[in-house]
């Protein structure tokens, strides 16, 4: 496995590609192409944490991959190893040139360097793909450009994953993610209504910093502490209009025709198809009867599935 690791700690001299590769989607994999071919050097990405809009304007920036969960993909695309670059006040005013010279050149020793064809970057933004051809041009450093990528519905890009799963459009996401949509929790303690109803759930604990799909009921494949198997699961993500409507949203997943003992375990989950939206139903049995189908209808999807 490869590991995070920052500039100073890196393997060299470098083939590279920089970007915040946020859901490693197929843009980036033609940028991950370019820079696993070069086989002279070693193939590296590097990336800013935190988000620079972050620093700069104090904006949440929910990450469709955090960083450890990039590592197990970027390995199987070849990439040996995984930069983060400290991004504070001090390196923002850096200048688009001395970024190249410094962090690039000085650092990470790179042999070549990949970006986007509107990769910008440096103090202000200033810096473009002009500026490093120009900086790098009696370095004999090589310059890979790579083209926008767009499909019958515009340009890939991380924004249009993030919209597509917040309309919980998780078809569409994952052609262009070219995988599945996944997020851990661990298991913590909830107030047990699920198992009064027969259903119970787990209650799961998910990092802050990680983008989730649009609010509902899901039917979603569950994995427990990184096993191959996959249990059929209806997941809740959102409030609880029926038991307590004040309750923060949650996620909640019901692992069917399982009754495991759960608290402290990492699950990681899949949502494959939203059901519907959350529902404040009458009374308890009306909500009984509605996860009862909830479950039937998740059991058909997945069957569906693997056929």
């Amino acid at each position: 496995m490869i590991s995070l690791i920052s500039p100073s700690e890196v393997k060299n001299p470098t083939s590279i590609a920089i970007g915040s590769f946020d859901g490693l989607h197929a843009g980036h994999r033609k940028l991950i192409e370019s820079v696993v071919k070069e086989n002279d050097y070693t193939p590296t990405i590097a990336s800013f944490w935190p988000h620079p809009r972050e620093i700069l304007y104090g904006e949440s920036r929910l990450r469709l991959d955090l960083p450890e969960e990039k590592l197990p993909i970027l390995e199987e695309l070849g990439i040996e190893q995984l930069v983060l670059i400290p991004f504070d006040k001090k390196l923002s005013k850096l200048s688009a040139e001395n970024f190249i010279k410094d962090i690039l050149i000085n650092q990470l020793q790179a042999k070549t360097i990949s970006v986007g064809a509107n990769f910008r970057f440096g103090f202000k933004r200033s810096g473009d793909i002009n500026t490093i051809k120009l900086t790098t041009k009696d370095m004999n450093i090589k310059l890979k450009i790579i083209s926008i990528l767009e499909d019958r519905e515009g340009r890939i890009s991380s924004s249009r994953v993030r919209d597509l799963l917040q309309k919980s459009d998780l078809k569409s996401a994952f052609e262009i993610l070219n995988r599945p949509y996944s997020f851990k929790g661990k298991v913590v303690e909830g107030k047990g209504i699920g198992k009064s109803l027969g259903f119970p759930t787990a209650n799961l604990e998910i990092d802050g910093r990680k983008f989730l799909p649009g609010e509902g009921v899901y039917a979603a494949w569950t994995t427990i502490n990184n096993s191959p198997n996959k249990i059929a699961s209806v997941m809740n993500l959102g409030s609880q209009p029926t038991i307590d409507p004040l309750l923060p949203s949650a996620v909640e997943v019901h692992l069917i025709n399982k009754d495991i003992n759960l608290y402290g375990l990492d699950l990681s989950v899949e949502p494959i198809e939203r059901l519907r939206s959350q529902i404040k139903f009458q009374n308890i049995e009306q909500l009984f009867n509605q996860i009862t189908k909830d479950r039937e209808i998740t059991l058909k999807i997945l069957s569906n599935l693997n056929k």
